[in-house]
């Protein structure tokens, strides 16, 4: 094995681990949704104006999957959709109370599993992190190339 094969190895074993861990109290909290519909909850409310554009480049999907995802959860009554007063041609989503619920649920599982992983973080060196950080970056900044490629051959 080289050392690409071993390191993407080791990624996804580490996020399998980490999936496993925290998948049956995810399950159980957010019973009725996938993990795609929490993902896109999350990203209404964190991203400003939220609309399917936006929801697609977040999430690394395409719109017509954006627009089925976001009609499952208008109509589960966990988003809704509205337009601005100076834009009548644009539809936006904001979180319904029941959404806001969901936002938070996943939000105190995540500050929850980062408390328990926390000690692995508290051991790493400055040198260590800086290096991690170094080649996650990179490696982002490749992957964003690509994928711009991608989309560029596509349009």
């Amino acid at each position: 094995m080289n050392k690409e094969e071993e390191l993407m190895y080791n990624f996804r074993d580490l996020f399998n681990k980490i999936a496993y861990l925290n998948k049956f109290e995810m399950e159980e909290a957010l019973k009725g949704l996938t993990s795609t519909e929490v993902h896109c909850i999350e990203a209404i409310e964190e991203n400003k104006d939220p609309n399917v554009r936006r929801l697609a480049e977040t999430l690394y999907m395409t719109r017509g999957a954006i627009s089925k995802l976001t009609r499952r959860l208008m109509k589960k009554e966990l988003i809704e959709s509205y337009q601005k007063e100076d834009n009548k041609k644009e539809i936006y989503f904001k979180l319904t109370d029941s959404g806001k619920v969901i936002y938070e649920t996943h939000e105190r599982l995540h500050a929850k599993f980062q408390k328990r992983d926390e000690k692995v973080f508290e051991e790493m060196d400055e040198a260590q992190y800086q290096a991690m950080m170094n080649f996650i970056n990179q490696y982002r900044n490749h992957l964003d190339q690509e994928i711009n490629k991608q989309n560029r051959a596509i349009n």
